[in-house]
């Protein structure tokens, strides 16, 4: 039976990594955990932009509504919004539909600044003027 010994070739090639081996290693290392760390920045940087997103388009849906059921839908304004330490700018712009004369599309565009960028969400309804007149109590 033949032990492995310090002397024996066999040995030394089994016992140890080559200069290459671990170049290699390191060369891999090099490129893979920046491309990992990238990545999850870019996924909370995404998350966060999408959180903003959400908050927006509950904002433009809060003001759609408010402007709604005050009967304020027909006329054009703007403002801005403070929640949670973010700001928002709005508008609600009126224009007729122009499949049916006797409905207009009321739209609420919010606009908010997300990873040095600004973005806008924008929520439509259709109203009939006559409807909402009458289920208001407003004379038309």
């Amino acid at each position: 039976m033949k032990f492995a010994t310090p002397t024996n070739n066999r040995f030394r090639q089994e016992s140890a990594f080559t200069l290459a081996e671990v170049l290699a290693a390191l060369m891999f290392m090099a490129i893979v955990i920046p491309v990992g760390s990238g990545g999850a920045a870019r996924r909370r940087r995404f998350r966060r932009s999408r959180c903003a997103q959400s908050r927006a388009a509950r904002v433009a849906d809060a003001i759609l509504n408010e402007h709604i059921v005050t009967t304020n839908w027909n006329q054009a304004a703007t403002g801005t919004v403070t929640q949670n330490g973010h700001t928002f700018q709005w508008s609600l712009r009126n224009e007729t539909w122009p499949a049916d004369s006797g409905m207009d599309l009321v739209t609420a565009q919010v606009d908010f600044s997300a990873q040095g960028r600004t973005f806008s969400v924008r929520l439509s309804t259709l109203e009939n003027p006559l409807t909402l007149g009458t289920m208001t109590g407003v004379a038309q």
